[in-house]
């Protein structure tokens, strides 16, 4: 391997540091929703250790988006914590219930999410 090959995870972590925040909000995203995916699908099988593990993921993602609203930015924020507020309450309903649908409506609120952020982001 030369000096400049780069691995996989170089590369990765080198598009995370130099992306700008709006992109950084959409790989967030698609972090969660990847994780959701995985849940839902285990607790379909009844693989409760993958779900667990997979909903802790997720929802450590969602909890990041949560922390790091910028509630002066007014009513955009509000309603963005309106949703992921909710999603954290979907998501403690489906691991007591063991309801892979609820995962399903978490997922596809923050698939629409992304979909907003991807349209604003830069190329």
């Amino acid at each position: 391997m030369t000096a400049f090959a780069t691995s996989p995870a170089t590369y990765k972590q080198q598009s995370i540091m130099t992306a700008p925040p709006e992109r950084l909000v959409v790989m967030l995203y698609d972090g969660a929703i990847r994780f959701f995916f995985q849940a839902g699908a285990a607790m379909r099988e009844d693989d409760r250790a993958t779900a667990l593990e997979r909903l802790d993921r997720g929802e450590a993602i969602v909890d990041h988006l949560l922390a790091t609203l910028d509630m002066s930015a007014g009513e955009i924020a509000e309603r963005l914590e309106g949703i992921y507020v909710f999603c954290k309450r979907l998501l403690r309903e489906s691991r007591a219930e063991r309801d892979a649908d609820k995962i399903d409506h978490v997922r596809t609120y923050l698939a629409e999410l992304r979909e907003a952020w991807a349209q604003i982001t830069p190329a």
